[in-house]
Protein backbone atom coordinates (compact mmCIF):
# COMPACT_ATOMS: atom_id res chain seq x y z
CA UNK A 1 0.00 0.00 0.00
CA UNK A 2 1.46 3.32 -1.06
CA UNK A 3 0.55 6.65 0.49
CA UNK A 4 1.20 10.09 -0.91
CA UNK A 5 2.05 11.58 2.47
CA UNK A 6 5.35 10.99 4.26
CA UNK A 7 3.78 9.66 7.48
CA UNK A 8 5.81 6.93 9.13
CA UNK A 9 4.09 3.71 10.00
CA UNK A 10 6.64 2.73 12.63
CA UNK A 11 4.41 3.76 15.55
CA UNK A 12 1.60 1.64 14.12
CA UNK A 13 3.88 -1.38 13.69
CA UNK A 14 5.30 -1.00 17.20
CA UNK A 15 1.79 -0.77 18.62
CA UNK A 16 0.81 -4.00 16.85
CA UNK A 17 3.76 -5.80 18.44
CA UNK A 18 3.26 -4.17 21.84
CA UNK A 19 -0.41 -5.20 22.00
CA UNK A 20 0.32 -8.81 21.07
CA UNK A 21 -0.15 -11.07 24.09
CA UNK A 22 2.49 -13.43 22.73
CA UNK A 23 6.18 -12.80 23.44
CA UNK A 24 8.08 -11.25 20.53
CA UNK A 25 11.87 -10.83 20.66
CA UNK A 26 13.53 -8.98 17.77
CA UNK A 27 17.26 -9.48 16.98
CA UNK A 28 19.70 -8.18 14.40
CA UNK A 29 22.08 -10.41 12.44
CA UNK A 30 24.71 -10.11 15.19
CA UNK A 31 22.06 -11.76 17.45
CA UNK A 32 21.73 -8.64 19.61
CA UNK A 33 18.31 -8.32 21.21
CA UNK A 34 16.97 -5.05 19.83
CA UNK A 35 13.44 -5.14 21.16
CA UNK A 36 11.16 -7.15 23.39
CA UNK A 37 7.44 -6.50 23.54
CA UNK A 38 5.81 -6.28 27.00
CA UNK A 39 4.72 -9.94 26.80
CA UNK A 40 8.34 -11.01 26.14
CA UNK A 41 9.66 -8.85 28.97
CA UNK A 42 7.21 -10.57 31.32
CA UNK A 43 7.83 -14.04 29.86
CA UNK A 44 11.61 -13.71 30.30
CA UNK A 45 11.52 -11.84 33.64
CA UNK A 46 13.40 -14.63 35.45
CA UNK A 47 16.20 -14.32 32.88
CA UNK A 48 16.44 -10.56 33.19
CA UNK A 49 13.39 -9.26 31.33
CA UNK A 50 13.99 -5.82 29.88
CA UNK A 51 17.67 -5.97 30.88
CA UNK A 52 18.16 -8.52 28.08
CA UNK A 53 17.72 -5.76 25.48
CA UNK A 54 21.15 -4.92 24.08
CA UNK A 55 22.61 -8.30 25.00
CA UNK A 56 23.32 -11.29 22.77
CA UNK A 57 20.48 -13.76 22.34
CA UNK A 58 23.17 -16.43 22.06
CA UNK A 59 24.17 -15.84 25.70
CA UNK A 60 20.68 -16.97 26.76
CA UNK A 61 20.91 -20.39 25.11
CA UNK A 62 22.78 -23.65 25.50
CA UNK A 63 25.46 -24.48 22.89
CA UNK A 64 23.15 -26.86 20.97
CA UNK A 65 20.48 -24.15 20.70
CA UNK A 66 23.09 -21.58 19.62
CA UNK A 67 24.09 -23.90 16.78
CA UNK A 68 20.44 -24.23 15.71
CA UNK A 69 19.97 -20.44 15.78
CA UNK A 70 23.04 -20.03 13.58
CA UNK A 71 21.76 -22.72 11.17
CA UNK A 72 18.40 -20.97 10.89
CA UNK A 73 19.92 -17.54 10.23
CA UNK A 74 22.21 -19.08 7.58
CA UNK A 75 19.13 -20.67 5.99
CA UNK A 76 17.29 -17.32 6.05
CA UNK A 77 20.28 -15.70 4.34
CA UNK A 78 20.48 -18.38 1.63
CA UNK A 79 17.23 -17.44 -0.12
CA UNK A 80 14.58 -14.71 0.10
CA UNK A 81 11.87 -17.36 0.25
CA UNK A 82 13.30 -18.81 3.49
CA UNK A 83 11.34 -16.87 6.08
CA UNK A 84 9.93 -18.98 8.91
CA UNK A 85 11.08 -22.00 10.91
CA UNK A 86 9.20 -23.87 13.61
CA UNK A 87 11.67 -24.31 16.48
CA UNK A 88 9.82 -26.05 19.32
CA UNK A 89 6.60 -26.71 21.20
CA UNK A 90 6.33 -25.67 24.84
CA UNK A 91 4.11 -28.38 26.32
CA UNK A 92 3.60 -26.55 29.62
CA UNK A 93 2.31 -23.37 27.97
CA UNK A 94 0.90 -25.12 24.88
CA UNK A 95 2.75 -22.80 22.53
CA UNK A 96 4.56 -23.27 19.26
CA UNK A 97 7.66 -21.13 18.83
CA UNK A 98 9.00 -19.89 15.49
CA UNK A 99 11.95 -17.92 14.16
CA UNK A 100 10.86 -15.48 11.46
CA UNK A 101 13.13 -13.60 9.06
CA UNK A 102 13.03 -9.80 8.96
CA UNK A 103 13.82 -8.30 5.58
CA UNK A 104 14.21 -4.85 4.09
CA UNK A 105 13.39 -4.99 0.38
CA UNK A 106 14.39 -8.65 0.36
CA UNK A 107 17.68 -8.15 2.24
CA UNK A 108 17.89 -10.08 5.51
CA UNK A 109 18.29 -7.61 8.39
CA UNK A 110 17.42 -9.76 11.40
CA UNK A 111 14.87 -12.15 12.83
CA UNK A 112 12.33 -12.48 15.57
CA UNK A 113 11.04 -15.15 17.88
CA UNK A 114 7.27 -15.53 17.86
CA UNK A 115 5.17 -17.63 20.23
CA UNK A 116 1.76 -18.85 19.11
CA UNK A 117 -0.61 -20.20 21.72
CA UNK A 118 -2.54 -23.32 20.75
CA UNK A 119 -5.05 -23.47 23.58
CA UNK A 120 -8.59 -22.16 23.19
CA UNK A 121 -9.17 -18.47 23.86
CA UNK A 122 -10.24 -17.80 27.45
CA UNK A 123 -11.41 -14.23 26.86
CA UNK A 124 -15.16 -13.85 26.44
CA UNK A 125 -16.23 -12.54 23.05
CA UNK A 126 -16.55 -8.76 23.03
CA UNK A 127 -15.90 -8.60 26.80
CA UNK A 128 -15.25 -4.88 27.33
CA UNK A 129 -15.76 -4.13 31.00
Amino acid sequence: MQRDDKRSYSSFFQSIIDQDRSPVVICDLAHEILYMNPAAIENYAKSGGEKLIGTSLLDCHAPAAVEKIRQVTDWFAADESHNIVYTFHNEKKNTDVYMVALRDHGRLIGYYEKHEYRGPETMKQYDMP
